[in-house]
């Protein structure tokens, strides 16, 4: 017995056909030929198979590499994008293999050869450092076989962590990698999976850009995709297929899905120097904590054995360490322990804002934390990319960290900041 077969079920809630559901916990969940679902105790339930599912056969598909086209290699680690919803049995099947992407995106094999092969099929919720140095390396190794450009599938929820990762650890990247992810799967008419894979292939075969980025949709209703800076975009929305935006910037080309043009909104970047991997150390301990009202101490103790925080302070960057009455003992204690771990290990401050820049000079909170050497002023790059930049210096720069933070390393800072004048 499995998903998918048709049987017959008798329980104390009456008796019923229909086709077997994966199950849930301790019960058993049936499609009903009126196409709802109803769950039953599997305790309470005799079931007969009237008829065993049968695998639908799909007819091989030959991929062939033609002449004159460029070689873009996909690599996979899971997200919805390659994924397809079995609706007879509610299973998600991922699909991976060369052929396998062409019969899903068949305007692929007209566009460039193909090649693709799994990293990793997980969640992006499970991303670790250690993860980030797989997808490097399988980068560098595509690189070596000359091919024109990388695709890398991604689940949405962590895409822009690992393009500020990716545009670390490849330094001086040659060609374009292009982090690809999409919000519905390929197989609703909502899809924003086809439109976002195929404008990504559109815009590495017909364009010179090097380095990472991300491409993904320019508008909730539209047919345009945006290429978005790898350490400059963020995930904006949980759910819309526009989830993704340049953050403090613009984006660096604009592709319409129909007509396959090319609008560049930034010049062609620029690789100087030789490429190199610059890797993660997999077991150091970043921290990110995020400002708020009634803190307490303890939370800024908890990383007192950690390598390096990150904080996502409020405005132009603060937190509470005033104490202005009886009722703000708490924001001194808070103070100190601040203190403590700036002397420990790098401590950088970011705005939750989003956008904007960190500007401690303007007020006494950002004054005090400037005088005890908390990192990040005039800086505006997103909480996750400064996470991403402390703990990629502290892996291959970790005596220079103070130094390095503050400069622009792969467009991580807006060039030309105005400091803007407060009163």
């Amino acid at each position: 017995m499995k998903p998918g077969d048709r049987v017959k079920v008798e329980s104390n809630l009456g008796t019923f056909e229909g086709v077997l559901m994966p199950e849930e916990e301790n019960f058993l969940v049936l499609k009903l030929d009126t196409g709802y679902n109803i769950s039953i105790n599997k305790k309470q339930a005799k079931i007969k198979v009237l008829e065993a599912r049968k695998e639908p056969q799909e007819k091989p598909l030959k991929t062939e590499q033609k002449k004159g086209l460029p070689t873009i290699s996909i690599l996979h680690t899971g997200g919805t994008i390659a994924s397809k919803v079995d609706y007879e049995t509610g299973a998600v099947y991922n699909k991976f293999t060369p052929e396998e992407m062409l019969r899903m995106f068949p305007e692929l094999q007209n566009m460039a050869n193909i090649s693709s092969r799994l990293l990793s099929n997980m969640s992006s919720d499970d991303m670790r450092f250690s993860h980030y140095n797989i997808m490097a390396k399988a980068v560098d190794e595509e690189i070596k076989k000359g091919v024109k450009g990388v695709i890398i599938t991604h689940g949405t929820d962590t895409m822009h962590y690992t393009g500020a990762a990716l545009s670390f650890a490849l330094e001086n990247c040659p060609i374009p990698v292009l982090l690809v992810g999409a919000q519905r799967s390929s197989d609703r008419g909502s899809s924003d999976a086809a439109s976002n894979l195929i404008s990504a292939v559109t815009f590495i075969a017909n364009t010179k850009y090097t380095g990472v980025a991300l491409c993904m949709h320019e508008h909730s209703d539209d047919n345009h995709c945006v290429i978005l800076p790898g350490t400059k975009c963020r995930k904006m929305h949980s759910s819309r297929r526009d989830a993704f935006q340049a953050i403090n910037t613009t984006p660096i080309a604009k592709i319409n899905y129909d007509s396959k043009q090319i609008t560049l909104l930034k010049g062609p970047s620029k690789t100087e120097g030789k490429f190199s991997l610059q890797l993660f150390d997999e077991k150091l301990k970043v921290g990110l904590l995020k400002v708020h009202t009634n803190m307490f101490v303890e939370e800024f103790k908890a990383f007192e054995k950690f390598d390096g925080l990150v904080i996502e302070g409020t405005g132009l960057g603060h937190a509470p360490i005033n104490e202005i009455d009886k009722l703000t003992k708490e924001h001194e204690k808070i103070f100190e322990v601040i203190k403590k771990l700036s002397k420990n290990m790098p401590v950088v401050m970011t705005t939750q804002t989003i956008y904007g820049i960190v500007d401690m000079n303007v007020y006494t909170p950002g004054r005090r934390l400037l005088e005890i050497g908390v990192l990040g002023n005039y800086c505006d790059m997103t909480p996750e990319t400064a996470f991403i930049k402390l703990a990629w210096l502290l892996s291959n720069h970790p005596k220079q960290v103070k130094e390095l933070f503050g400069q622009n390393l792969r467009g991580e800072i807006s060039e030309n900041i105005v400091h803007e004048t407060h009163s």
